[in-house]
Parts: C-alpha cells; structure tokens; sequence
C-alpha cells in the first residue's frame, strides 16, 4: 500500500563565511569573528567554516531590541 502524503520540508537560508554573516548584522568581520567565537551569535561550525540561517540571525536581534 502506497500513501501519497506530501510533506514539505523546510528550506534553509544558509550564510556561510564570517564575512556574509557580517554584512548581515552590519558589523565589521572582526567583530562578528568575535561574537561567533563567544558563541553570541546562533551560528555553527561545519568543517571549520561558519554557518547560521539568515532567518535565526533575524530573530536573534530582534528579539534584543
């Protein structure tokens, strides 16, 4: 027996690189490079890069303001 569900899967807006994530929360790399690394920012490493879905980064601050 065959169901025919149609599940969406959710896409991701995937930032890589220090330098993208930068321009999106308008800081300088060295700034973000440090926040990254204190862990202040909902991002990952994934094979030494960093990674965070834009949506998160979006949240993430306005959720501070």
């Amino acid at each position: 027996m065959t169901t025919n569900v149609n599940k969406e899967v959710p896409t991701l807006d995937l930032v890589w690189e220090v330098a993208e994530i930068a321009k999106i929360i308008c800081r300088t790399e060295r700034q973000t490079f440090h926040m990254l690394n204190k862990g202040d920012l909902p991002a990952k490493k994934v094979g030494g890069r960093w990674v965070a879905e834009r949506g998160q980064l979006v949240a993430f601050f306005m959720e501070e303001a």
